[in-house]
């Protein structure tokens, strides 16, 4: 049986271990969080490397991509230095396949959607996602000025966030990783930027942002998240959100961050590195990877 594990920044209180059914391959899924404890997830890199056949690498990505370019946040690639033997995996190359194409492939729960306005707390790390956001509403607010850098700056359609993008990576590029992991498990509320939550028919982006900032009614939205729990669905049913598309299907009550499914789908690929882009695409289609959607 191959060995797929996300080891990840964040809290241990979302860990997780199952088996996945790949057509007719089984693969053991293992999500091991830190708890912020950048040293000790290294420790476990180095200790199962060459030992599992994939790695997820949760709560810091590697690299951001905008376009045709990455830029590599140092920070992050250090705690992962020295590992050599087992392919390490991001979730960058799902953020730009399975969501970039979230609408398309939930078409069949979802219908042909469209919404007046979408908003995405953060976006620099989901270009995919934020790209397929702004296709299907009238209008997208990205709000990476104001969590990011705490700018109370609202950035307003695709080529204003490129071109923000395009300035801050660079530097984001430095950036300890205070500044790049943000929190443990997001269980800390505190709204803010309320106004575009309470205007927005749809909300996109990182669970964990949503869950520290959304205000306590979300009626009749509709959420486009990742990496939820049983227990986060029901807090955004509670919410009164409508509708919640989960990028990752869900597997044993849950789903499971870009960078599990990626190393996951890297393990069955069996080729010893991180899939490219196309080879993702073909994986995907081959197994019937689909966003899960669950209605209120």
């Amino acid at each position: 049986m191959k060995h797929a594990v996300s080891i990840s920044l964040g809290s241990s209180k979302r860990d997780k271990k199952t088996i996945v059914q790949f057509k007719d391959e089984e693969i053991l899924v293992e999500r091991i969080g830190a708890d912020g404890d950048a040293a000790r997830a290294r420790q476990m890199f180095l200790d199962l490397d060459g030992k599992v056949d994939a790695f997820g690498v949760g709560g810091v990505d590697l690299y951001l991509r905008l376009d045709d370019r990455e830029y590599p946040l140092r920070a992050a690639l250090k705690m992962v230095e020295g590992v050599t033997k087992t392919p390490l995996c991001d979730g960058r190359g799902l953020k730009h396949t399975l969501e970039r194409r979230v609408f398309e492939l939930a078409k069949p729960q979802l219908g042909d959607v469209h919404f007046e306005q979408g908003f995405v707390p953060v976006a620099v790390d989901r270009q995919g996602l934020a790209t397929a956001v702004a296709e299907v509403c009238g209008k997208t607010i990205f709000g990476d000025l104001m969590v990011a850098l705490g700018v109370p700056i609202p950035v307003y359609g695709i080529p204003a966030f490129k071109r923000v993008a395009r300035l801050m990576l660079p530097f984001v590029s430095y950036f300890p990783m205070s500044m790049i992991f943000y929190g443990s498990d997001g269980a800390e509320q505190e709204p803010k930027y309320v106004k575009f939550f309470e205007e927005s028919d749809l909300i996109a982006g990182d669970f964990l942002f949503m869950r520290k900032y959304m205000p306590a009614r979300l009626d009749g939205k509709t959420v486009v998240t990742n990496t939820t729990t049983e227990e986060n669905i029901e807090l955004l049913k509670s919410r009164g959100v409508k509708t919640v598309v989960t990028t990752t299907p869900r597997y044993d009550g849950r789903s499971f961050g870009t960078n599990m499914l990626e190393a996951a789908l890297t393990a069955y690929a069996g080729k010893g590195r991180r899939l490219e882009d196309e080879e993702l695409e073909g994986v995907m289609d081959e197994l019937k990877i689909r966003p899960s959607v669950t209605r209120f």
